[in-house]
């Protein structure tokens, strides 16, 4: 791996001063690197922005991965083992495992890591996946025994999410998680300006070897054109971008290269059943047959993706079209608002995260046009992401246009929102017997064929209810020079493959 080399920023003046980049030939071995949005936050076991998510999985490590293909691979965790009756899960430690502050990662760390997710109290955003887990042993420094309540399939790949990153037992008696990052990930953070700039430098103590750069400097820069532009100029080495309208015309330029992978994220348009009139599954489902699904997506997303029901796993998706409503049925829409007592429609608002999706806008817009014809009157509120989030996370909203996460699993992908214990159930504010029935089987179920029909009939259900109103799944979309080798696009949209990228001379 190249690990010195020289670099020539060339001109571009006004950009190189947004980047904070000098314009001059530099010795370094640094990934410079943009994105237009910033982390909200550094706790890994709180955060739900997917700016933050990114950010955090180049600092902390869960106890395994899911690679490429979404299969579970090592990463605190060397080894991984089930009890015959499914009930314990027991963990092998790599013994060459550190924090960024030198300490070595042992099971403790692992035990008070997981107590604290479970803990009421810390709001961990991924809570709902362990509520199996009964106790955990550590029988010695390298060993951690998650003893279960009942067999849980997807609890591995609930693992595999920074919001299951092993933190420091010490830092956590210290209260200081979230305050400053530590983890043992392939980098640490050296400096966070936030909305402007994050420095990560290699963890040498990284016990996956070393990384491909020193270093990575992330500029925020909230126009992805000011991006387009400053890697034009090879100010900038690689790029996170969410505006389809730039992605696309990456292609176009000879010294870049376009990384664009379908993901399991998808965009939806949440309604909040607790809300009048939301809460008469009429009006849902109204609101469900006046929307015309493709046309949100052409008109937002350049086409770009494809209509989703609510699995987004390739294996497990139901085929959109035999789903309730997703043919667009304006007079079936009318029928069901005047059965409904609302012929004459209503008033709602629906709010979207400025930036986060780029799409949300233009997604809001069609909407608010589609509505209109049953008598919707939709008011748009555009907010800073920070201010969407913490009224996304109280589900206060009368509907919310949204970009979510993903997941190999569909129980973990789902559990928070869709069950009586999930601990999104603010966001959601919907559940029924059946589907927490559904999912506590898909939960147990351990016959891939049974699994797969326990959730098809899921999905349909939680379809014809429509609490939410799920429209498509896109691409991440990252570019970089060609000079830029090793990195990996994945279904889950994680970046952590920057740990092995390398700048070619």
């Amino acid at each position: 791996m190249a690990r010195h080399l020289t670099r020539t920023l060339l001109s571009g003046i006004t950009v190189a001063a947004m980047l904070g980049v000098a314009v001059v030939s530099a010795q370094a071995a640094t990934l410079h690197m943009a994105w237009s949005q910033d982390a909200t936050g550094l706790d890994p076991h709180k955060q739900t922005a997917f700016s933050s998510l990114r950010l955090l999985e180049l600092i902390y490590e869960p106890l395994v991965r899911v690679d490429a293909s979404l299969q579970i691979i090592p990463a605190i965790a060397t080894s991984w083992e089930f009890s015959k009756d499914g009930k314990e899960l027991t963990f092998k430690l790599d013994s060459k495992a550190k924090f960024q502050d030198g300490t070595a990662v042992t099971s403790a760390d692992v035990k008070a890591s997981f107590e604290r997710i479970l803990d009421e109290k810390t709001g961990a955003a991924a809570r709902a996946n362990f509520l199996s887990i009964a106790g955990i042993d550590t029988p010695d420094a390298a060993t951690v025994v998650f003893h279960l309540s009942q067999p849980d399939v997807p609890i591995l790949t609930a693992m595999s999410d920074v919001n299951a990153a092993i933190v420091p037992a010490s830092e956590i008696k210290a209260g200081s998680i979230g305050t400053k990052a530590v983890g043992s990930g392939p980098f640490k953070l050296d400096k966070w300006d936030p909305n402007a700039k994050e420095v990560l430098k290699a963890n040498k103590d990284w016990a996956g070897g070393a990384t491909g750069v020193d270093g990575i400097e992330i500029s925020v820069l909230p126009d992805e054109a000011a991006i387009l532009a400053a890697m034009r100029t090879k100010q900038i080495d690689f790029a996170l971008l969410n505006d389809p309208l730039v992605a696309t015309l990456v292609p176009k330029e000879a010294s870049l290269q376009l990384n664009r992978v379908p993901v399991l994220a998808y965009h939806v348009l949440q309604l909040n059943p607790s809300r009048k009139p939301m809460t008469e599954l009429k009006v849902r489902q109204a609101i469900s047959c006046a929307i015309d699904r493709q046309e949100v997506l052409d008109t937002a997303s350049l086409g770009e993706g494809k209509v989703t029901g609510p699995l987004t796993i390739p294996a497990l998706a139901t085929d959109p079209t035999q789903l309730f409503c997703y043919k667009r049925d304006v007079e079936k829409a009318k029928k069901l608002m005047a059965e409904a007592g609302f012929a004459d429609g209503f008033s709602a608002t629906v709010i979207g995260a400025t930036g986060e999706p780029p799409t949300a806008a233009a997604e809001a817009q069609v909407i608010q046009s589609q509505l209109a014809e049953i008598g919707v009157k939709l008011d748009i509120k555009m907010m800073e992401l920070n201010v969407y989030v913490d009224a996304w996370l109280k589900g206060d909203f009368d509907m919310a246009i949204a970009l979510n996460g993903g997941r190999a699993d569909p129980y973990t992908m789902y559990n928070r929102y869709w069950t009586k214990a999930g601990n999104l159930q603010k966001v959601a504010n919907y559940i029924d017997d059946t589907l927490d029935s559904q999912m506590q089987q898909g939960r147990a179920e351990t016959d891939p064929a049974k699994r797969k029909a326990i959730f098809a009939d899921f999905e349909k259900h939680l379809a014809e209810m429509s609490p939410w109103i799920w429209l498509y799944t896109s691409y991440s979309y990252t570019a970089q020079q060609k000079n830029i080798a090793g990195f990996v696009p994945t279904p889950t949209g994680t970046l952590f493959s920057l740990s092995k990228v390398t700048i070619q001379q």
